[in-house]
């Protein structure tokens, strides 16, 4: 680094600090002293050649990628892109504003935002996938940069991302750890204990460079040219810091965290910065030219299975994603060490470039993703279903991202027996409904999950897919066709006096119970309500005004369940619509007997309808 380099990079400093003092002043609002601390840090990576990026082309294949950890630096964040020329201080003024692109935490409406952040301890695990991406899918040359507040190292996530990340040996991933000491009410947990910093990362596999002046351009520029030499693991850059730097008033006092200044204060802290060309602007280097590698995609072959012949939908999500791997050759299969159990193993065995253990860490197996997808690949992502609730935080980021990521979620309900209520997702579809604009679907045979498998695919955007645990007899041929927000209809006649309603294992029962009511002179009708989200409003509108009742199905609890969406769906309708789901505490035990206790099971289904007629016949 020259002296006239870095008295550029310096007065580059002090004109940032100017922008997100003013830019926050002028919103009211946001963490201008968060910001401060990682001014040096991000000026050295981003300007002083440690960075590669093509300006003009946010989506670039080979671009270096930047991901803000401590969504809450968006002043930072901002700043650094209006230094880069991409934007300009009349842009930085709209910060926070409703009808600006400056969120206040970086979202994908800001097009230099690689992921949106903000719900701290996730940025690491979408550099993971990126990272990820670049060194065993694309094979490109970019890196991934993680600015990382020392507030976000409390989060078990953070360690998840760490511990996977020196497992496959992603040197192409550096973290840049901002220990300021201060978090949003005080001290951090460790405060300046850069040792002890330093000693937890090496236990993790990681390297690590201690940088105990963070503001000095020179030592942290000097770090991430070491990093760069490293070829056998991420490196961690842990830098000392002062939040609020720059401002005396403010430099590492307590209950500043989050507050912009006032008009007096602005002006006391703009005095204090040292006076400095205003119009200078820094340097990007551009990335080595590069493109995505060119993939053939192949045919998506054939299946084959038998009305009546049994198979359990997750031994046929693993038939499909293996089937599908030659057509989608952007497809990539991530799980949580139950691959045995989803049937991910599948698609590992016959294309294991392609798939990635993730072990026990569902955090850090949707953030990465999520990093994956932003870099165009296709994740399938599968664990048990209840194991997703650990991370739904994830989920719900994820989707200010707009990603193409695809869950499935296994061993669902009450259904999978002895195992008990420690293993039963009873809660996801509930989760997954409440994600604006992702789709759910829940198929009932062999031949529906290959369809709707084939479906997730195609489409673009977040989707969730439960699967049953025990096989299941095949209602379908071949050649039935499913779609996003359709259903089927398998039993129904002109006397249709009640509609029972059900999705994997039952509509199984509702068929069951079908025959038995046929038998006591009711006729009924019975929807296989495959798609979740969205629903077939035209058969359940149909239904409704058919017939005198729809009695609704479910293995899994009331609250957020298919017995919900129905009846929001139709509030409009006079028809009662009933709701026969899971509502007494599961326990161990066969399938028949769990299915019995809810009230879900054939003959449950037949008692119901019966009491329910009987209460309506005229006395």
């Amino acid at each position: 680094m020259s002296t006239q380099s870095l008295d550029s990079l310096q007065q580059l400093s002090v004109n940032i600090r100017k922008w997100i003092l003013n830019c926050t002043h002028r919103a009211g609002s946001g963490h201008p002293t968060s910001s401060l601390s990682a001014v040096e840090l991000m000026v050295a990576l981003m300007f002083d050649g440690n960075f590669r990026y093509e300006l003009l082309d946010p989506k670039h294949c080979n671009n270096d990628r930047l991901i803000f950890s401590k969504g809450h630096a968006s002043p930072l964040f901002y700043s650094l892109w209006c230094a880069a020329g991409v934007l300009d201080e009349d842009d930085l003024m709209t910060y926070r504003k409703f009808d600006g692109i400056l969120e206040g935490h970086p979202t994908s409406r800001f097009p230099y935002t690689e992921a949106a952040t903000g719900s701290l301890g996730q940025g690491l695990s979408v550099g993971v996938g990126m990272a990820m991406n670049a060194k065993y899918l694309d094979e490109l040359p970019y890196r991934t940069f993680v600015l990382i507040g020392d507030s976000e190292m409390a989060e078990g996530s953070q360690w998840e991302a760490i511990e996977i990340a020196s497992h496959y040996k992603l040197n192409n991933l550096v973290g840049i750890l901002d220990v300021n000491r201060l978090g949003q009410r005080g001290p951090t947990m460790l405060g300046y204990d850069l040792k002890t910093y330093e000693k937890r990362l090496e236990a993790f596999g990681w390297n690590t460079i201690v940088v105990p002046e963070g503001h000095n351009l020179r030592q942290i520029s000097d770090a991430y040219r070491e990093a760069a030499t490293y070829e056998d693991a991420p490196t961690m850059i842990i830098a000392k810091t002062i939040k609020g730097k720059g401002v005396p008033f403010l430099e590492n006092e307590k209950g500043w965290h989050g507050k912009a200044l006032d008009d007096e204060q602005l002006q006391e802290a703009i005095s204090q910065l040292p006076r400095v060309n205003d119009d200078l602007r820094g340097e990007v280097r551009k990335p080595q030219a590069a493109s995505f590698p060119i993939l053939d995609n192949g045919a998506s072959g054939e299946f084959n299975y038998q009305p009546g012949e049994k198979e359990a939908t997750r031994t046929a999500y693993g038939n499909a994603i293996t089937r599908l791997g030659d057509k989608h050759s952007q497809m990539v299969v991530l799980d949580g060490e139950v691959s045995n159990s989803t049937r991910a193993e599948y698609f590992r065995n016959k294309y294991p470039e392609r798939y990635f253990e993730m072990f026990i860490a569902e955090q850090n197996m949707v953030g990465t993703a999520l990093g994956m997808a932003l870099r165009g690949k296709i994740p399938f992502v599968s664990t048990f279903a209840a194991f997703f609730t650990r991370a739904f935080d994830q989920i719900r980021m994820a989707r200010y991202s707009d990603p193409n990521i695809k869950f499935v979620g296994s061993h669902a309900g009450v259904e999978i027996g002895e195992d008990g209520p420690s293993q039963m997702g009873l809660e996801d579809l509930a989760m997954f409904r409440s994600i604006m604009g992702c789709t759910v679907l829940y198929p009932s045979d062999a031949v529906s999950t290959e369809r709707l498998v084939e479906e997730m695919a195609l489409m673009n955007g977040m989707a969730y897919l439960r699967t049953t645990r025990g096989k299941l007899p095949t209602l379908y041929n071949s050649d039935d066709t499913f779609c996003i927000g359709g259903s089927h209809v398998l039993r129904q006649s002109d006397r249709d006096t009640i509609t029972l309603i059900g999705a994997g294992i039952t509509l199984h029962e509702c068929l069951k119970a079908h025959e038995a009511l046929k038998e006591k002179g009711i006729v009924s009708r019975v929807v296989d309500l495959y798609s979740i989200n969205p629903l077939d409003m035209v058969t359940l509108r149909k239904a409704a005004l058919d017939t005198h009742r729809l009695v609704v199905v479910e293995d899994h609890f009331a609250a957020g369940g298919i017995g919900e969406a129905v009846a929001a769906a139709l509030a409009d309708q006079m028809t009662p619509i009933q709701s026969l789901c899971v509502r007494i505490r599961p326990r161990s035990g066969e399938t028949e007997e769990l299915l019995d206790l809810e009230g879900i099971s054939a003959k449950k289904i037949e008692e119901a309808v019966l009491r329910t007629e009987l209460a309506a016949s005229p006395s």
